[in-house]
């Protein structure tokens, strides 16, 4: 990859989208209009309905943002189409309504989550990009997931997302991803800031794009800015 004209770095990425969760709630149509009308690239995430369509949201679980306790594979899309968020018009949208609304106009960076067996999602989500235009890229903590992209659709970009701590299994899945990323051959990573000045981070920087989240304020920002090809951000 080409780090220095990769669209992945033209544009700092709104966060699912411009929101604050009071007016304007995060994964929704909303969201993603604000972004792109201050020109700011898209992330965002997509699970599998129980009918298998794919739908923006980032929980596996609709407990959160609407305080029903119910599982997102265990529901049709049906039944998640009429949920509607608080004081708001929108709903959980479809990922190709997602993209229909963008059509090209910014980037867009899709998290793939993993709540299910990994080849299914990843095999709907493919159809669907197939016939997209813009430009757009996957990522996912899940090292399989993207070797999936990796065997089947090379051309679209993939990259691995990477968490640190100091408690052990944040490490170990630390370790383990980047071990496995050697496998699945990401075209970037997606990091956390705290891990931003681990040494196996500045040793991939050499010739991999780093994109650090996520950016709430503006000392954050100036920090990041220093280690990171592009940014992740919300309300800044």
């Amino acid at each position: 990859m080409d780090k220095k004209n990769s669209f992945l770095i033209k544009l700092p990425i709104a966060h699912r989208g411009l929101f604050n969760n009071k007016e304007i709630y995060e994964n929704t149509i909303s969201a993603f209009k604000l972004a792109i009308e201050n020109n700011y690239a898209i992330e965002l995430d997509v699970h599998l309905t129980k009918d298998n369509k794919i739908i923006v949201i980032h929980d596996s679980n609709l407990k959160r943002l609407f305080n029903v306790n119910k599982k997102i594979r265990k529901l049709n899309y049906e039944q998640i189409k009429k949920i509607q968020f608080p004081n708001s018009k929108d709903r959980i949208p479809l990922l190709k309504d997602v993209l229909k609304l963008v059509d090209g106009k910014v980037p867009i960076i899709i998290e793939i989550k993993y709540d299910r067996l990994v080849g299914k999602l990843e095999k709907n989500l493919i159809n669907i990009l197939s016939n997209y235009q813009g430009e757009v890229v996957i990522k996912s903590f899940r090292a399989r997931s993207i070797n999936y992209f990796r065997k089947k659709c090379p051309n679209i970009l993939r990259g691995q997302l990477l968490m640190y701590s100091k408690k052990f299994f944040y490490r170990l899945f630390f370790n383990l991803r980047i071990f496995y990323s050697r496998f699945s051959k990401p075209d970037f990573y997606s990091c956390n800031i705290n891990c931003l000045e681990n040494k196996k981070i500045l040793k991939l920087k050499k010739d991999k794009i780093i994109l650090g989240w996520v950016v709430r304020d503006k000392k954050n920002l100036k920090y990041v800015k220093m280690h990171c090809d592009n940014y992740i951000f919300e309300e800044l």
